[in-house]
């Protein structure tokens, strides 16, 4: 029997000093295998890159090019600051409590610094594609970006993201999910770009509140809500993955076990 060629993920380790930001942003780089180089790949941000150390980022994604399971894809961890309440957030509208007031700087940096020391820094990979993804609060900030910035992408994955994420709090008399959801309301109010994919993670176990006692948690609530914004606006069923996992946390096992669907979702060979 002929020996099984096994694919190698090289981590590399970059500080950026960050002059939006105005602090160092750690970033781990997950190469493809390197007969990807000077090849198209797909590039991959991901916020909370903190996390993919703690789920061991590297092994899911040598057993998926191991099976052949998914195409060459540049992926990029991005550890969050102290303040990631503030810079992970949506960055056009502060919620009740005045949060997300750095989120405009960090969409600055991911454009105007990440990007460019990652060209400069891998000038052997094309990338032919850029998408986003992010757990918790981090998903929520990758789900902002691509929809602010259609033209630079065309998938988002969301692992427990915070859609719950509003302008007025929930126990105020006028409260309305249907206007002070911010992400809802964006969609709502946004533009259709026929391009842009969605992948939906939410756990039965993310939490136990109940906002509108429907008997549904409010992660999936509000997850399936914004799914049904996205169909309104013309997405469809082809263009929205929504995995919901029995069992599943508000943690890092919970999105490990989920992010080999997401790439094989959208980089399945």
């Amino acid at each position: 029997m002929p020996n099984r060629k096994t694919a190698v993920v090289i981590t590399e380790h970059h500080i950026i000093h960050s002059v939006c930001l105005k602090r160092d942003v750690k970033v781990d780089c997950y190469l493809p295998d390197k007969a990807a180089a000077k090849k198209e790949v797909s590039l991959l941000l991901i916020n909370d890159g903190q996390d993919l150390v703690t789920m061991h980022f590297q092994h899911i994604l040598k057993g998926l090019y191991d099976r052949n399971a998914i195409q060459p894809v540049f992926c990029v961890g991005l550890h969050c600051g102290h303040d990631r309440k503030n810079e992970y957030a949506t960055a056009k509208i502060l919620d009740y409590m005045n949060r997300g007031a750095k989120a405009a700087l960090h969409d600055q940096f991911v454009f105007e610094e990440l990007l460019p020391l990652l060209r400069k820094a891998y000038p052997l990979y094309d990338f032919i594609e850029k998408s986003y993804a992010g757990f918790s609060l981090g998903g929520l900030s990758a789900l902002d970006i691509v929809w602010n910035y259609p033209y630079e992408f065309t998938k988002v994955g969301v692992f427990s993201g915070s859609l719950w994420w509003r302008d007025k709090d929930q126990y105020a008399p006028d409260f309305d999910e249907s206007k002070n959801r911010i992400m809802h309301r964006q969609v709502k109010e946004g533009r259709y770009s026929a391009w842009l994919k969605f992948f939906f993670e939410v756990g039965t176990q993310d939490e136990t509140a109940d906002r509108n006692n429907n008997g549904i948690i409010d992660a999936i609530d509000d997850t399936i809500s914004l799914i049904e914004e996205l169909k309104i606006k013309g997405y469809k069923d082809d263009d929205i993955a929504y995995l919901e996992l029995q069992d599943g946390r508000h943690d890092v096992p919970t999105w490990a076990r989920a992010f080999p669907a997401f790439l094989e979702w959208g980089w399945g060979r």
